[in-house]
């Protein structure tokens, strides 16, 4: 694999994935799961952080989106790449990656696309190494016209209660994007 660089997304003045994957810590030879991953956003980005000593594990019920990203990851000469056809928010649905064994599970704006969230996070829980973390990145409330729907949206506020009713501590919060949060957890 080529030397780590910033992957140039259209609209990467909306959400910079490099950016925000540096923030929450990841950095090579880490293994990262990216739940509701769709066709690689974050995925490529976080595979050329963690480099060939590294693994990032693209998570989707989406097959055509995963079929999406392994093309990507084929064009991109990027073997450090394992796609996982799953539901996150079923308990011990993700089969194919060992209990404790990944060092950051991303939930891009996953929260607002569900209402499972104790489930997710029960399931982010059970792969994360002890000492891991757990990023969310979700729409704000209320940001405007490019913002999801306003129904969809979940606070953060009720992120951070639901990651505390699973056992989670707040460790860092800050602002992504105009439009979106981000939240940052570890065990309690």
């Amino acid at each position: 694999m080529k030397t780590p660089k910033k992957t140039q997304h259209a609209g990467h003045e909306f959400l910079n994935p490099w950016d925000i994957l540096k923030r929450v810590g990841v950095s090579y030879g880490m293994a990262v799961a990216d739940f509701g991953c769709g066709a690689g956003y974050f995925v490529l980005d976080a595979a050329r952080i963690v480099g060939d000593d590294g693994v990032v594990y693209g998570v989707d019920v989406l097959k055509h989106a995963l079929s999406a990203l392994e093309s990507k990851a084929r064009m991109y000469g990027m073997s450090n790449i394992k796609t996982v056809w799953a539901n996150v928010e079923v308990y011990r649905a993700i089969r194919r990656i060992p209990a404790g064994s990944v060092d950051v599970v991303l939930l891009v704006q996953l929260l607002s696309q569900t209402t499972k969230h104790g489930d997710v996070f029960r399931e982010a829980l059970r792969i994360l190494d002890r000492h891991g973390r757990i990023a969310v990145v979700d729409w704000k409330p209320g940001g405007g016209k490019f913002s999801h729907k306003q129904e969809h949206c979940v606070p953060s506020a009720t992120v951070v209660q639901t990651a505390r009713a699973a056992g989670l501590q707040l460790v860092h919060e800050s602002e992504a994007s105009p439009y979106h949060y981000a939240l940052v957890f570890e065990r309690a």
